[in-house]
């Protein structure tokens, strides 16, 4: 059979071999299959067979990729109303695809792929804000689910491994470590940082309970629908690999930098969906300077890598102005 490429990650594939992933799981014949042209690794594959439309999922990049993934899909499916792909099924075995640690079979969430750049430009800008509050509303749904403690998936347990010294100490850590990773720092950034962590010191101690993380909430990993009363949903959330437990409004951010780069009426949108059914707690902004700066941190990381270094979008400068640049937003959307 005529094999096709329909990623340089997952490399050229045949109707038969994703027919004897359908085998495995009993979901039918396979109708046809077809490429996703959008998301940054081209792990995916649309899917369609005679019992439905799915995803095929391969080529992980780590062992414990798609173990966590189905972890927290099944977190969400029975802790929560967010919809996520399930039942969200995996085959450890690599001699269908030739992939290492396997594949993974799941629904295809219904809706409007927001990572595709094409489906976004033709919106308007009231959809634009409208999906915007939608995902601040979904986003709190997603944080419904709670853990005992804050920590990361450890795969030798399956199951969630607390932080040795809490979720602060874990944040404080991870900035330093990023920071260090992502540039050759001076004094004077070291001093900024410091500052910016023991300003936060405080405000990182105020009570909260472990709820899920997902570290990439952002429109790029969820599918919308347009509601009869012009509302919109959120009807996907899916690319879980990098979620934890701890302080849900670390992931205010992703989405929240992106809103700021292109629309503060959309950010301000966002934050309000979050916002409706309970405030932000007390110290919000010291909070959200670190988070922001964090999160800000890893995207530097990896488009500053030598092969990653042409897909970078913005006027060069140094680190610390780039991340001043969102933190200074924060008063406008009304976090001051």
């Amino acid at each position: 059979m005529t094999a096709t490429e329909y990623s340089k990650r997952l490399g050229p594939i045949t109707p038969s071999q994703f027919q004897a992933a359908l085998d495995h799981f009993q979901l039918g014949e396979f109708v046809s299959a077809e490429a996703i042209p959008f998301g940054l690794f081209g792990q995916n594959v649309f899917l369609t067979s005679t019992t439905g439309e799915y995803v095929l999922r391969g080529a992980a990049h780590y062992d414990w990729q798609f173990p966590e993934e189905q972890f927290v899909a099944k977190v969400l499916h029975e802790q929560t109303g967010v919809p996520v792909p399930w039942p969200y099924l995996v085959d450890t075995d690599d001699s269908i695809f030739g992939w290492k640690y396997g594949y993974v079979i799941m629904p295809r969430m219904p809706g409007l792929q927001l990572a595709d750049e094409a489906v976004v430009k033709a919106l308007s800008h009231d959809d634009r804000t409208k999906i915007a509050f939608a995902l601040g509303e979904n986003l709190r749904e997603v944080q419904a689910a709670t853990w005992p403690s804050a920590g990361l998936y450890d795969l030798a347990t399956r199951t969630i491994k607390p932080f040795e010294d809490g979720f602060a100490a874990w944040i404080t850590t991870e900035l330093w470590q990023w920071f260090k990773k992502s540039n050759e720092t001076t004094p004077e950034d070291d001093k900024w940082l410091e500052e910016l962590i023991k300003e936060s010191r405080e405000a990182l101690q105020v009570q909260v309970s472990s709820v899920l993380v997902l570290q990439d909430y952002k429109e790029g990993n969820l599918t919308v629908q347009k509601q009869d009363n012009g509302d919109w949903k959120v009807t996907g959330v899916f690319d879980l690999m990098e979620a934890l437990f701890g302080d849900g409004e670390l992931d205010l951010a992703r989405q929240l930098t992106a809103y700021m780069e292109k629309d503060m009426h959309v950010a301000k949108a966002f934050l309000e969906g979050y916002r409706g059914k309970a405030p932000l707690r007390p110290k919000a902004r010291e909070r959200l300077r670190l988070y922001i700066a964090y999160d800000r941190m890893i995207v530097w990381e990896y488009f500053h890598r030598p092969e990653h270094m042409h897909m970078w979008w913005y006027e060069e400068t140094s680190l610390r102005e780039w991340v001043k640049t969102y933190i200074d937003k924060l008063a406008w959307v009304g976090i001051a």
